[in-house]
């Protein structure tokens, strides 16, 4: 990777402007149901407090929709970090304004202060310039740690880098050089699962991956559109009927490229959509009247484990069914295991953030495959070949500043 990391600058005695991706997942009580998200950014945090820099952290929590909101405030989130760090995390009761200024300043080295959640101010999402201008003036130096909103232009994610000098955090780093180096070097055979519910969400990412990958296994409420394309009657099941075109136009394309481009042979079908659904087995093409595909059936999974058997890299964004659905889960459920082992067996496993990675979480595991995504938007557009703001805003290496640049990654 040419972007420049923490690593490649001096932050000792710097105030380290941070954005990170702590919009996490909370009940009704507020409390916090996943952790994930503040764990993965532990480790350029605690870079950043252990080579002598003051760290302000940013990010945004929910939709509060350009006003304060306490149901969306970071407090749990200054909790929760406090508890994983070990030492007092302070919450800014805004994220600008003379009051906040203050408090970062006052910050000494090794200790951190979390702004209010940026999404207070509709300045944020549109990206405005002063709004900017007033984030930058708390730091010295800029880390984007939050893949997940680095495909969003927004002042905290793009503005800054304007007006401070903006690196990439750790987590930032593993993000782009795992699924960078799948894309562009992958050991072969590399092959790419696509899931979801919508063939639309997928059209430019599996336009890419045909030209990329020597196999595409299709699943999810997405596979429905490529049955009823090929003039099957799915009963009841989700579909786009205007993608149908798109859908012919994909499976010709991987045809004409010799790629294999593996539908589900059997699916698991409920009565309605809900998790007490009955559930039975049969054929894409054979789906009874009023009932929906919910999941993907063994004999598909079967046909995904031998073409996974032996694969090198592998791509897998969108689960195979209602995932959230116990019944309807198994197939997702199978999937991660069989990553699992083909990640014991030395293939390199990327999971593309979204309900894929919650499926892993929720199987206990995210430290058995090569790397799980923390930005299912971010992962999906950085599969289509798109250019991420938040990534394009960093400098490269040979743009470090002189008076910033360290020879050996020591702060």
């Amino acid at each position: 990777m040419d972007k420049a990391t923490v690593r490649d600058i001096t932050v000792r005695g710097k105030r380290a402007l941070e954005r990170v991706d702590f919009n996490v997942p909370q009940d009704d009580s507020g409390a916090i149901t996943d952790d994930t998200r503040i764990r993965a950014s532990l480790p350029t945090i605690q870079y950043l407090l252990d080579h002598g820099a003051s760290v302000v952290l940013m990010s945004h929590l929910g939709r509060p929709k350009g006003k304060v909101n306490p149901k969306y405030s970071l407090r749990p989130v200054a909790e929760r970090l406090s508890e994983l760090l070990g030492r007092p995390v302070a919450l800014a009761p805004d994220c600008v304004g003379p009051q906040v200024e203050a408090m970062a300043q006052a910050l000494k080295p090794g200790e951190a202060l979390l702004l209010e959640n940026l999404r207070f101010h509709p300045e944020e999402e549109a990206n405005d310039p002063a709004f900017a201008r007033q984030l930058a003036a708390l730091g010295e130096v800029y880390v984007n740690d939050a893949f997940g909103t680095a495909h969003r232009a927004h002042a905290s994610t793009e503005g800054v880098a304007h007006d401070l000098p903006a690196v990439a955090g750790l987590l930032m780093e593993k993000e782009l050089t795992f699924l960078g180096s799948a894309l562009e070097q992958p050991k072969r055979p590399f092959v790419a699962i696509s899931g979801g519910a919508k063939v639309s969400d997928k059209i430019a990412a599996l336009d890419r991956l045909i030209d990329l990958a020597d196999a595409l296994l299709i699943g999810g409420g997405m596979a429905n559109t490529f049955f009823k394309a090929q003039g099957l009657d799915v009963g009841d099941s989700l579909v786009e009927d205007d993608k149908l075109d798109e859908a012919r136009r994909l499976m010709r394309k991987a045809q004409r490229a010799g790629k294999r481009f593996i539908l589900p042979v059997d699916v698991a079908v409920g009565d309605k959509f809900a998790a007490d659904a009955e559930r039975r087995l049969t054929t894409p093409d054979a789906v009874p009247a009023g009932w929906r595909i919910l999941d993907v059936g063994p004999q598909t999974l079967q046909a995904f484990g031998e073409a996974l058997s032996d694969a090198a890299t592998i791509v897998w964004n969108g689960t195979l069914g209602v995932a959230e659905f116990p019944a309807f889960a198994l197939g997702t459920n199978a999937l991660v295991q069989m990553l699992v082992e083909r990640t014991e067996a030395g293939a390199i496993t990327i999971v593309g953030g979204g309900d894929s990675a919650a499926a892993v979480e929720a199987a206990g595991a995210a430290d058995k495959l090569t790397h799980v995504s923390t930005g299912g938007g971010a992962s999906l557009e950085f599969l289509e070949g798109r250019t991420l703001p938040g990534v394009a805003a960093l400098l490269d290496r040979a743009q470090i500043p002189a008076d910033l640049r360290t020879s050996g990654g020591e702060a």
